[in-house]
């Protein structure tokens, strides 16, 4: 127990600029923007130590764990403000690139599921009620769902 103690009084300015470096290495194997202003805040502790050589090593855990929370919530707070802007708001959604589109069941619609070849890939369908259509109906796709593509008739618009 006396090694513990021994080495948190040689804790110097650099041993905590290290962690701040292997903490934004990190952040480039796990995703989320954490691990990244945890390595600030360790870098911040480190230059308190750089210019108070003498700083405690309890003021300096408590100082890193009081940075690490204000950096993680500030910037959580800051994006939901400021939300990243993208040209392609369904990069992301990839059944949201479907809205629009016109396809033919594969399987027929029953009690409103059913299913559609889509490119090379076969996705469950929902009307959303009770809706029962044919295998070879039209629908269009009006929405998603997860996983499930939301679909209207074509048939009814003809009608």
């Amino acid at each position: 127990m006396d090694a513990v103690f021994q080495f948190s009084d040689d804790i110097r300015f650099w041993h905590w600029w290290i962690f701040g470096i292997l903490l934004v290495g990190l952040e480039i194997v796990v995703p989320g923007s954490f691990f990244l202003w945890m390595g600030v805040a360790a870098g911040v502790v480190g230059l308190i130590l750089l210019v108070a050589p003498d700083f405690a090593w309890q003021g300096q855990i408590l100082t890193f764990a009081v940075c690490s929370m204000v950096a993680v919530v500030g910037w959580r707070l800051w994006l939901r403000k400021h939300p990243i802007q993208t040209q392609d708001a369904t990069l992301n959604i990839r059944g949201a690139r479907y809205s629009g589109r016109v396809l033919t069941l594969s399987e027929p619609l029953v009690n409103g599921i059913g299913k559609v070849r889509l490119d090379d890939s076969l996705w469950r369908v929902s009307t959303g009620d009770a809706t029962a259509l044919p295998e070879g109906a039209r629908v269009r796709v009006i929405g998603v769902d997860g996983a499930t593509l939301i679909v209207e008739d074509l048939q009814e618009e003809t009608a």
